[in-house]
């Protein structure tokens, strides 16, 4: 009894402040990477919405985030432009945006900024983590309300899961589950909440910080979750694999 409390004390005292010391410091590295997604509009007030979060990849000019974040339709009597939020704070700069690929059906979108390269993150290899891994992500879950202020949550993988459920009547199936059981996949199930501005946002490794997933917080849960009446505070991600899929589709190297 007594080696096993001196165990204890030596992981509280000695190992745990180190781990914690190492995530600070792969937190710092990665915020730079860490980009708004939206829309820009010079002659209206505001001039800038933002819409979710997106991740530097590759030479430092593509962006990572989700085919959901980004608008249906653009104004071309107002200006209006797709727009990557940069830096932090309320003196973020704003770089316009072309959308080089999307995927509708793992929710995945990748854009394309000119001007100087920024910081971007590493991709892990496409084999699935386990259950129990440790996670974070990084992004901006209520918006730019109040700034560009990045923010860090951490967690766990709690499961590997389809991203469709069975329905229990005819009534329950749409469009969007009959696609998704044409082309099944697995998901990551997390526990850790993630709120509508965190989709896109990079899910990573704490210990590498390379990136393992992208948060989703709407497009899989609303066929996930479809036969639930009152969806769930669930959070998934999509896992790197099929990012990297979408990126030799369409032939982007990184």
């Amino acid at each position: 009894m007594r080696r096993y409390l001196q165990i204890i004390s030596f992981f509280v005292f000695f190992v745990m402040p180190y781990a914690h010391a190492d995530f600070v410091e792969v937190v710092a590295k990665i915020k730079p990477s860490v980009v708004g997604i939206g829309v820009h509009t010079p002659t209206s007030r505001p001039q800038n919405i933002l819409r979710g979060t997106g991740f530097v990849i590759g030479n430092g000019r593509y962006i990572v985030t989700n085919d959901h974040v980004l608008p249906t339709l653009l104004n071309e009597s107002l200006l209006q432009k797709m727009a990557v939020f940069i830096g932090t704070g309320k003196n973020a700069k704003v770089r316009e945006a072309e959308i080089v690929a999307t995927s509708s059906l793992y929710d995945l979108a990748i854009l394309k900024i000119s001007g100087p390269a920024l910081p971007a993150m590493k991709l892990a290899s496409g084999e699935f983590i386990p259950d129990g891994s440790f996670i974070a992500f990084t992004g901006f879950p209520i918006g730019g309300v109040l700034g560009l202020y990045p923010v860090t949550h951490r967690g766990i993988i709690a499961s590997i899961t389809p991203t469709v459920v069975p329905a229990v009547s005819a009534e329950q199936i749409n469009l969007k589950m009959l696609k998704r059981m044409r082309n099944p996949y697995l998901v990551y199930q997390l526990d850790a909440t993630a709120y509508p501005g965190n989709s896109g946002s990079a899910m990573y490794d704490m210990k590498t910080g390379e990136v393992v997933g992208i948060i989703n917080k709407v497009f899989v849960q609303s066929t996930k979750e479809a036969v639930i009446s009152n969806p769930s505070g669930i959070t998934y991600a999509i896992p790197v694999k099929y990012l990297q899929q979408v990126l030799r589709e369409h032939d982007i190297s990184i």
